[in-house]
Order: structure tokens, then sequence, then C-alpha cells
């Protein structure tokens, strides 16, 4: 892949039985306990800025972050680069927090939700998206064009699912009119996207975060930050999301991208093709035919298997199950079964509303659809599932107890982590960044290129 990745998630919190045992209080156990007691990593000592004061959060062993952040728990995957560690460090957050759980002897009782939407107040929380680009990259209209349709009709394969709809008025002069009711969607995030492109995340919630922070040497490296995308509980969908992101952004550097799959509105059909529930949308391009969204992911697909197999292993990898998961949607989607988390929910949820005599709008499907989300293996309804042998395989592969503890090898989390573990054993006046190490005595170092991983330098500052 070549390139430096990583995942922000926050999760949920759901309670039963004791009122003691409320929602609001576990995150901040569940992270204490984490670092003073099962030490995974280092608390900060410093204020990182006026929502962050010291004791918030830290970074960990394995090189990412775990912090409170407006209440949720938020884990900060390390800079990985490969398509496996990037899903295995992703993963890593939920076997922490579980890990806590069990340990604390509440696993019965709390459980964290890897979702994005809360179906009682109609919030939604974030799953975010980095990407380490090329500073040099101007991304003209045509070139923005193409990365927003990749991005609208992506969740074909790595949508979560949801019950019902949200109606976000962020930013509208008119409320909007009423449509037909929207009983299952595939995207959890499709409502609560208004804008292609914007430097907020809250509020005005975009598909690509404009906000230029690199955390790298701002001279090469841009950071592309997106918004748009679901928590993914199956394994082989978050190694689809990033895989073929990373590929179209290489074609997007090398000017080498398709023709004729611009969207008129990326905003409207991310939430067409969202709304019709079954991946055979069909949506508007800019030249004003139409086109399925199906069809469009296949010709992204058919011009990156032009321009790029071949280039290694991974690559060609990412190709073939791109295009098997393609080629499934449109003709046997039942073999995504956990490979694709919005037709493994929706089959679970028909399954369930056929035995019972449902009807969509019954509140138990919603129970059921945080469920699905649970990061328990003993609970959640995704766990339950037996993906078909290649998926099945895959999702194993990447649920690595080691990805807790041991960082990257080919990152500068790979330092960043050894300076976490001396912190540890030592009582040294710590300040961590993501692209920075420094000691209360002046001495610092700056970790300005995500490729290195910094080893001597982190052993000559802390001696």
């Amino acid at each position: 892949m070549n390139r430096v990745v990583g995942i922000e998630t926050e999760y949920g919190c759901l309670v039963t039985g004791d009122p003691l045992h409320g929602p609001d209080a576990w995150p901040a156990r569940v992270k204490n306990y984490l670092f003073k007691k099962a030490k995974a990593g280092v608390i900060d000592l410093h204020y990182r800025d006026y929502e962050e004061p010291p004791g918030n959060g830290g970074f960990l062993l394995n090189g990412g972050r775990l912090y409170i952040d407006m209440g949720h728990l938020e884990y900060s995957s390390p800079e990985s680069r490969t398509v496996r560690d990037a899903v295995a460090y992703d993963i890593a957050g939920d076997m922490l927090l579980q890990s806590a759980l069990e340990t604390l002897g509440v696993s019965e009782e709390v459980a964290f939700i890897k979702n994005n939407v809360d179906h009682h107040t109609g919030a939604t929380f974030g799953c975010h998206e980095n990407y380490l680009m090329k500073r040099e990259l101007q991304f003209s209209p045509q070139l923005l064009g193409t990365l927003l349709s990749f991005l609208a009709t992506r969740q074909l394969f790595t949508g979560a699912g949801r019950v019902g709809q949200a109606s976000p008025l962020a930013f509208e002069f008119e409320a909007p009119q009423p449509g037909p009711s929207v009983p299952f969607q595939l995207s959890q995030r499709a409502d609560h996207i208004v804008n292609d492109i914007y430097q907020w995340v809250q509020f005005n919630r975009a598909i690509i975060n404009a906000r230029d922070e690199p955390l790298a040497d701002y001279r090469k490296y841009r950071r592309l930050h997106l918004l748009i995308g679901d928590s993914n509980m199956s394994p082989f969908a978050t190694a689809l999301k990033i895989g073929t992101t990373s590929l179209i952004l290489t074609l997007i550097e090398e000017g080498n991208i398709p023709e004729e799959v611009i969207l008129q509105d990326s905003v409207l059909a991310t939430r067409q093709i969202s709304h019709e529930g079954t991946g055979r949308a069909v949506v508007p391009l800019d030249d004003g035919r139409t086109r399925p969204a199906l069809d469009i992911q296949h010709e992204f697909l058919a011009h990156a298997k032009s321009a790029l197999r071949g280039r290694d292993p991974e690559t060609d990898w990412i190709l073939e199950i791109w295009e098997f998961t393609l080629d499934a949607l449109g003709t046997k989607p039942e073999l995504l079964l956990g490979g694709v988390d919005w037709i493994s929910k929706k089959w679970l949820l028909d399954t369930f509303r056929e035995s019972e005599g449902l009807t969509w709008q019954d509140p138990w499907l919603q129970s059921l659809d945080l469920e699905y989300h649970n990061i328990n293996p003993a609970r959640g309804l995704f766990h339950a599932l037996t993906p078909a042998k290649a998926i099945g395989e895959f999702n194993d592969s990447v649920r690595r107890l080691d990805a807790m503890r041991i960082p990257p090898a080919d990152t500068r989390a790979h330092g960043r982590g050894l300076a976490v573990a001396q912190f540890q054993k030592r009582q040294l006046p710590y300040v961590i960044n993501w692209d920075a190490i420094s000691l209360e005595n002046a001495r610092h170092l700056a970790m300005p290129d995500p490729f290195d991983t910094y080893i001597s330098q982190v052993d000559t500052l802390i001696g």
C-alpha cells in the first residue's frame, strides 16, 4: 500500500441493571483502569487543548491513543502501512475496551457499542479515516469530484446498515419535505453528512474534513481526513474500506482517474444510495445522465486494475477482494455475510422479523441493530455469524492479541510505543504528541516522517 493510514473510533456505551453503573461514568472508569491498572499506556501530563486537560487520555504501548471526547471513549489506531496492520490495530481498540470490562467484572452489565447513531436522541458519533498524501498534489475540481464519487458509492460495501433514518437540519433554511419512510438503509452516517468539504467536524459534517493538519512534515505531506465512513464490525469490510480508498488515492496522486463517474451532487447521492437499501440505487452524474452506483464502483475497479495490478502482492489482493465483493453484490449478496456489514445486519434482522411477525417500525429491531455492534464476542450479533471460508479466515487472522501492546514495526508508532514503555518504567516529565516527544529538561525529538521508526532517536532522547 505504501501509505500511512489510521482510524479514529468513538464508542457508544450501554448499561443494563444497576443504575449506579450509568453509561456516563463507564468511559472514564475504563480509561482510568487501562492506564492506571492494566498499564496499557501512559496518561497525558499536560493540556493538549482546552477540551483535553491532563488525565483526559494518553498514548498506548501499541502507539495509538485512547481518550475521552465529549463523553465518548475514542480510540485512535497507530500509524500503519499495510491493510492487515490497519485492520488489526483498529480491532485492538475493541479488544482493549472489552478486556477492561471483563477484568472489572462488568461485561454482563456494561457494553461498548461500535456504531455511529443513537436511535433515541438522533445523535451521531464518528469513525474518522486518515490517509497520508503527497503535499504537492493539487485537488482540481475533476480530481475532487472523482474522489467524492468514489466515497459516496463505496458505502455499497463499507456501510454498516441501520434501522430507520435521521433528519439533519444543520445549515438548512427550510425544513425538509416529508418523503417515504426508510425502514432500513446502507449507511449510518449518510443522513448526517450535509456538505462535501468543510473544515469543522461537528454540525456541518462533510464527506471530507478540510482542516489542514498533517501531523507530519507539512512541506511533504497532507492528511486526508474523512468523516463519511461507518464503524465496521467486519474486519473484511474495514480492509475493503482502507484498501480501496488507498488505491483510489494512488490513482489521484498519479493523475490517472476514470472518466464519466463524477456525481451531480455527492451529498445527495450519498443519501440516495443509502436510502435505497438494497445496493441497486441509480444516481445522477454531473453530465445529466444517470448511472447505477454499483456500475460506478465497477468503473473505479476496472481503472485501478488497469493501472495498478502487479505493483505488489497487497495491491493485487485488494483488487481481488474488491472484484469479488462487487460481483457478489450484483449476483449473490449472501456470499458477503460476515464480510459486508449492512448485508449481514439486514439478513439477521429480516430473519428475526419474519420469525416474529414484526414490522420495521418495531422498537425491538432498533435494539437488535445496536446489539449487532456490541464489541463483546460473547454477546454481539456480528460475532454470531458464520462467514464464508475466506472471509472468516481473514476476520480471524487480524484479531491479534499482540496488537494491544506491540506497535507496528514499520512506522513512527514503533518509536512512540518504545517511548511509552520507557515512561512507564521511569518517572520522567514527558510530553507526547503524534509528531514529537519532549522532556521538560528541554530535550525534544521531532518526528515529522511517519515512515520512520525513530528507534535510535528515542533511545538517545530518553537515555
